[in-house]
């Protein structure tokens, strides 16, 4: 989103109601959606703006296609890692990716994300929906942070997508 002379980073609003096992949210992107599928499916693209901006994200393994699979480490300044990996179950360019999300950390607990994207112009809207095993699951989530790990995710691709369409990826 652009106001006169500044730039202000878009907003995501967030569904998550109590004693439900999902979390749904919502960001309109300023970039056409064939960049933001792209953002998300091209593993150097990937690796510059998911995640906070703390870790560096090192990608293990990123086969963006139906059955592909993914592994991203983040590490910290100080050494300490984090292993994320999932399953591709359906990617359609430019619509929609579903993919199962696992933190290594927590082995065994597994959500399904589907992530759509809709053409409104030269703009893009971004729905990720996330499915939890349990109510259980989705408030740990939720209590880890994940919000403010998801904004400061967008605001990094709101970056990224700038940058792309002035031709400086």
């Amino acid at each position: 989103m652009t106001t006169k002379g500044a730039k202000t980073m878009p907003k995501t609003d967030y569904v998550i109601e109590p004693g439900k096992q999902d979390i749904i949210s919502t960001i309109v992107l300023d970039a056409p959606r064939e960049l933001v599928f792209k953002a998300y499916t091209d593993p150097k693209l990937f690796a510059q703006w998911w995640g906070p901006r703390r870790y560096e994200n090192k990608i293990d393994k990123f086969e963006s296609r139906r059955g592909g699979e993914w592994r991203v480490i983040q590490r910290g300044a100080d050494g300490t890692e984090h292993g994320f990996r999932g399953v591709n179950h359906d990617v359609v360019a430019p619509e929609r990716i579903c993919a199962t999300f696992e933190y290594e950390g927590m082995p065994g607990h597994v959500a399904l994300q589907t992530a759509t994207f809709e053409a409104l112009g030269n703009k893009t809207r971004l729905v990720a929906h996330l499915v939890f095993e349990s109510v259980m699951d989705r408030d740990g989530m939720v209590a880890s942070g994940m919000q403010e790990g998801a904004d400061e995710s967008m605001e990094r691709l709101a970056e990224l997508l700038e940058r792309m369409k002035a031709g400086r990826s």
